[in-house]
This record gives structure tokens, C-alpha cells and sequence, in this order.
């Protein structure tokens, strides 16, 4: 996880936190500091929202345990100054598995509540309008308030929140996936406008990050579930890039530009020199030519090996694994060959070209695979 720092891991899934994470905790001591109280208060401040944050971990730990239930294993679960993550590998099969996942975030959030409310006898702060008289409310009240925001706000029917994916899994006890997908996106895209007008007209800038958090992320899930329908079925040979270059370490960058510039290939992979393979990007390349000119070998400025994919396994397995990985491409393999290429651009024109042809696929829930983000 790159900007991001492992914590340790809960029932098996790592628990990772980003970076900007530690200057929210640094400032908050820092300011409670400065504003009077002295050290004690500032470490008080930073305190809070360490159990804030506890609170995060625990919903979404809820979301994966839920998952893991139906067999569906978590990635990890990262920290953010906005909120946590937990990334599932795929969802759910069946449209109520998925219902009982995204509630599950939220009724964590609600257990919480109940104990402190009626195991410890703890009690909202005297005005819940009163920012003044929040902030100089008890830490458990604070702590109690802040778990009855996350279960509300949460709810919301705002794409890919946690409202938003209950909207999506019970459209789709109706709907086909993909336009069950399309409506959940839709509605969460008009939140994040209601989000974004309401923070500019009461000057909340966090709800400014959470209305582009939603409009981005309702998008991209809609784009790549259609983008799965319409893979359905379809293997790697379909796409891939049968007329290809593959270059020599001795090589020059000089030769490989040209080669670049000939045509629309854009990574090169090396003929095998050892046991790994390696490919020359054309970032690589382009970084190679400005460091050192066009007489550089090619092997020097060559990355890791690319991953590979056999050619007639399922396209959709292939695309995930290459944005999993961020690889620019994947060799195909043949009888222990290599037989072309895979890059997204590929998988990008073939997209064009079934759409033209009225090839979309059905959106059947049964194509579901990849990262989906709780």
C-alpha cells in the first residue's frame, strides 16, 4: 500500500493507515494545546479521534467479517483523515448477501451505541445544534454522537456509500446488475450535488471532499460493472495484440523509441535473458532518453516482469488482475508461448468495438469480480 503504513492485521486482514492520517492526529494535539489547555488537553483531542477511528476499523471490520461469511475475502481496510476503507475482492453473489454486507458497517456503528447508551449510562451532548456545546461535551458523549452520525450518514442513499450499495442490492432483486448499478449511481451522483451545495453555502469543506468522493465513485463503479457485462464471456485472445516487438537488453533506447514511433505498441517486453522477464514502458523508456540519451542499453532502464495471463481464460480476471497490480500490460500464453498482448487500451478499443456492434452483454450478477471499495 503505497503513502500507507501497517498497523498490524485484525482476524487476518491488514489494517493499514495513510499518511495524512498522522498530521490530523499531530494537529489536533498541536491545537488543542494552543487553545488553553495545555498538553493534557491536546493529547485528550488526539485521543478522541484515535477512538473515532477505532470506531471506523470496527465498521468496517463489520462490512469484511460479513463478507468473509459468504466467502468473499478483504484485501485490507485502510485509514483515511475522511473515514476508513475496506477494500472486498469481489461482491457478493446474490443481491441479499450484498444487502446484509453494506448494512452490516452501520449496525456495528448501532451496537456501539446501544452499549454505550444503556450498559454505561452515556448520554448525548445537552445540544446536539450547539457546536460550542459539543465540543465542550464529555469524551464518551462526544464518542456516543459521533456513532449516531456514522449509522446515519452512512445510510444515505448515497452511492457507493453504505445507503447507497443497500439502494443498489435491492434494486437488483429487480433490475438486471448493471442498470441496478446505473439508478444507485445516479441517485448517489444527485446526494453528492446535495452534499456539495450544502457545504459551499454553510462553509463545510469536508462535505465538499465527501460530495467529489461520492460523484467519483458512483461513476467509476457504474463504468466498470458496465464494462464487466460487457466482457462477459469474452477471453484474453479477443483482445489482446497479436502484432507485437519484443527488443533485446543490448538494444538502445534510440532503437526502441524507433520502434515505439513505428507503431501503437507502447511496452516492449525483453527476450529472456534469466529467469525473470522484464518489459521496457514507454515511461521507463521515455525517463531513459531524458536521464541518459538515446545510446543507453534497454536493460537498464527495463521494470519487473509483467504478469501473465493464458489466453483463453476469462478477460475479466485478466483486466482486474492487471489494475491490481498496475501492470501496463500482461504477456498471453499459448502452449507455453507467448502469443501477444494484453493492455488495458486493448481492453479499452474492444469495448468500442462490441458497443458498436450492439455486443453490451446482459449485466448478469454473476460476471461480479474484481475490487469493490465499503
Amino acid at each position: 500500500m503505497s503513502w500507507s503504513w501497517k498497523l498490524g492485521r485484525v482476524a487476518g486482514i491488514p489494517i493499514y493507515v495513510h499518511w495524512t492520517f498522522a498530521i490530523l492526529i499531530v494537529w489536533l494535539v498541536a491545537a488543542g494545546a494552543m487553545e488553553g489547555g495545555g498538553l493534557a488537553a491536546g493529547l485528550l483531542q488526539g485521543g478522541f479521534v484515535l477512538a473515532v477511528f477505532a470506531c471506523v476499523v470496527l465498521h468496517e471490520l463489520g462490512h469484511a467479517l460479513t463478507a468473509r461469511r459468504f466467502g468473499v475475502p478483504t484485501s485490507d481496510i485502510t485509514l483515511l483523515p475522511i473515514g476508513g476503507v475496506a477494500r472486498l475482492q469481489r461482491i457478493p453473489e446474490k443481491p441479499a448477501q450484498e444487502l446484509l454486507v453494506a448494512l452490516a458497517g452501520p449496525a456495528v456503528n448501532l451496537i456501539i451505541i446501544l452499549a454505550l447508551w444503556f450498559v454505561f449510562q452515556v448520554r448525548l451532548p445537552s445540544s446536539t445544534a450547539d457546536s460550542d456545546a459539543i465540543l465542550h461535551s464529555g469524551f464518551w458523549s462526544k464518542l456516543l454522537l459521533v456513532n449516531v452520525f456514522l449509522a446515519g450518514f452512512n445510510m444515505l442513499p448515497a452511492f457507493p456509500m453504505d445507503g447507497g450499495r443497500v439502494l443498489r442490492a435491492l434494486l437488483a432483486m429487480k433490475l438486471p446488475y448493471t442498470r441496478a448499478t446505473r439508478v444507485a449511481a445516479s441517485v448517489g451522483q444527485l446526494m453528492a450535488i446535495a452534499f456539495g451545495l450544502f457545504g459551499l453555502s454553510n462553509g463545510a469543506p469536508m462535505l465538499l471532499f465527501i460530495a467529489l468522493f461520492v460523484w467519483i465513485g458512483a461513476e467509476a463503479e457504474a463504468v466498470q460493472v458496465a464494462e464487466k457485462a460487457a466482457l462477459k464471456g469474452v477471453t484474453v485472445h479477443e483482445a489482446m495484440l497479436t502484432d507485437f516487438h519484443t527488443l533485446h537488453g543490448d538494444d538502445t533506447l534510440g532503437r526502441a523509441a524507433e520502434v515505439l514511433l513505428a507503431g501503437s505498441q507502447h511496452d516492449f517486453p525483453l527476450e529472456p535473458e534469466g529467469d525473470e522477464p522484464m518489459v521496457l514502458t514507454r515511461a521507463n523508456l521515455m525517463a531513459g532518453l531524458a536521464a541518459k540519451g538515446a545510446d543507453a542499453l534497454v536493460r537498464e532502464f527495463a521494470s519487473g516482469a509483467p504478469p501473465a495471463v493464458a489466453a483463453d481464460s476469462p478477460l475479466v480476471a485478466a483486466v482486474a488482475l492487471l489494475r491490481e497490480r498496475g501492470a501496463p500490460c500482461a504477456q498471453v500464453i499459448q502452449d507455453g508461448q507467448v502469443v501477444g498482448l494484453l493492455t488495458l487500451e486493448n481492453v479499452g478499443e474492444l469495448l468500442m468495438v462490441r458497443e458498436a456492434l450492439g455486443q453490451t452483454g446482459d449485466g448478469s450478477i454473476s460476471t461480479r469480480e474484481g475490487e469493490n471499495v465499503y
